[in-house]
């Protein structure tokens, strides 16, 4: 049976992309910021990966940039302040909105922002 182990993304910009996914906690060392594949293993395991478009044209030649919202990571908050706090540090340090924070039906504070290659990500925590 297979096991979901890795997700990856491929980036425009390797230093870029690096420094807005420090901004939402993840653990990446500044020298990572030139390399062409960068991954970190996540609480539990699963490990989320950057690829330069360079690596992946190296065996992909084929491959076209994908056009929409075609994938969606979700980072969870300690509090619904927290998802305005750094929705607000997110926006402040010059990354585009998508939605500003809001109260969804599903009982979470939500709001969206979008990493340097305009991927849809979502800041989100339990509502009290």
């Amino acid at each position: 049976m297979a096991k979901l182990d890795l997700i990856g993304l491929v980036v425009k910009d390797m230093a870029a992309s690096l420094k807005f996914y420090r901004m939402l906690g993840l653990d990446i060392p500044a020298e990572m910021d030139s390399e062409g594949h960068v991954e970190v293993t996540l609480p539990g395991g699963l490990r989320l990966a950057w690829d330069s478009l360079d690596v992946i044209m190296s065996f992909n030649d084929a491959w076209e940039a994908p056009v929409g919202h075609r994938m969606g990571l979700a980072f969870l908050c300690d509090s619904p302040a927290e998802v305005d706090r750094l929705y607000e540090d997110v926006v402040a340090a010059g990354y585009e909105s998508h939605k500003t924070p809001w109260d969804a039906f599903w009982v979470q504070r939500y709001a969206q922002v979008q990493d340097p290659d305009g991927n849809i990500i979502d800041l989100f925590a339990p509502l009290a």
